[in-house]
């Protein structure tokens, strides 16, 4: 009896995991404005999409827009620090960076970047500082988080795209134009190595696995790499869309999930640190390669637009949110 009820919450447990999404809703912007990352800050409910000159904060329980952060010129990433009740917002087109409130929404501060185009943005969970990735110029910049001191700037042997950390005092980037993975030490600020994820080729987003110690890098040619930190090697590379730029992976229902700009969204589920089994590929709008999420409901925000060519068609910007099924 003992050994049937255990089978049954086993199956219970993965058919948990295994559940599949649906477009359920979608929120109307309205503008033609390009877009890249998406974050959620899950103490205030609040997430937050970067729409070209402007960051969008969405209610994540009415689903409203509920305040629009105005003049981020060409912004990237929005980071998160509920300790100091502040966001980060890097400004790509204006080489800076702005710090706002997560309350109330207002921009209390901003610092100018030593380095070119700031893409992605980060709180070290272990340092508390802000890691800022210079696209242009090859380089991080390490500020203060409370007074936004330029605390360090550290070379890189390559163009950074997304980071993340270990909250150990590790920080990893991924490197687009090396087709490598960047070893920061947030004790020092130090450059401690890179290494390569071939067969994985322009990695862009990235994601951490910190109970197993592994890295997901989703890549241009189409492969999601798995990569152990520990050995320093990677272990599986997975299929999956087309220019392929963000990704996320949930600790919890240990479900990886990666928006392609094909029109796809693939989400696979990890067995074990070797094993991963695709539960969907998700059908989305062309051209939506970044995605938001939201840990606790198990949502997905999928930023998408109309395009005419390369343009996108006036009043067509919008958030979709999709949900289990």
């Amino acid at each position: 009896m003992k050994k049937i009820l255990f089978l049954l919450a086993a199956a219970g447990s993965f058919g948990l995991n295994a559940q599949t999404y649906k477009l359920a809703e979608t929120i109307a912007v309205g503008n033609n404005n390009r877009w890249d990352y998406v974050s959620f800050d899950s103490v205030n409910g609040n997430i937050f999409v970067s729409n070209a000159v402007q960051v969008l904060a969405v209610s994540a329980d009415t689903h409203k827009i509920v305040a629009t952060i105005p003049n981020t010129k060409g912004v990237h990433g929005i980071a998160i620090n509920n300790k100091l009740n502040r966001g980060y917002i890097s400004n790509g087109k204006g080489n800076s960076v702005y710090v706002f409130d997560l309350k109330n929404f207002k921009v209390t501060d901003s610092v100018a970047t030593k380095g070119e185009n700031p893409d992605a943005i980060m709180v070290d969970d272990f340092s508390g500082n802000i890691f800022v990735m210079n696209g242009k110029t090859n380089n991080v910049n390490v500020f203060s988080a409370d007074k936004l001191q330029l605390i360090k700037d550290i070379t890189l042997p390559g163009k950074p795209e997304f980071a993340v950390n270990d909250a150990k005092g590790n920080v990893f980037v991924n490197l687009e134009d090396k087709s490598q993975i960047a070893w920061l030490d947030s004790k020092t600020n130090t450059l401690k190595s890179a290494f390569s994820i071939a067969p994985g080729e322009e990695p862009t987003g990235l994601a951490i696995d910190k109970k197993n110690n592994l890295l997901f890098s989703v890549c241009a040619n189409k492969n999601l790499i798995v990569f152990d930190i520990s050995s320093k090697k990677v272990l599986k590379n997975l299929p999956i869309g087309e220019d392929a730029d963000a990704l996320v992976f949930d600790p919890e229902t240990k479900n990886i999930f990666v928006s392609n700009a094909d029109g796809t969204l693939d989400i696979y589920h990890q067995n074990n640190r070797l094993s991963y089994t695709k539960i969907q590929t998700l059908s989305t709008p062309k051209r939506s390669k970044t995605l938001g999420y939201d840990s606790k409901t198990k949502d997905i925000y999928l930023p998408a637009a109309e395009f005419e060519e390369k343009k996108v068609i006036n009043n067509s910007f919008r958030i979709q949110i999709y949900k289990i099924k």
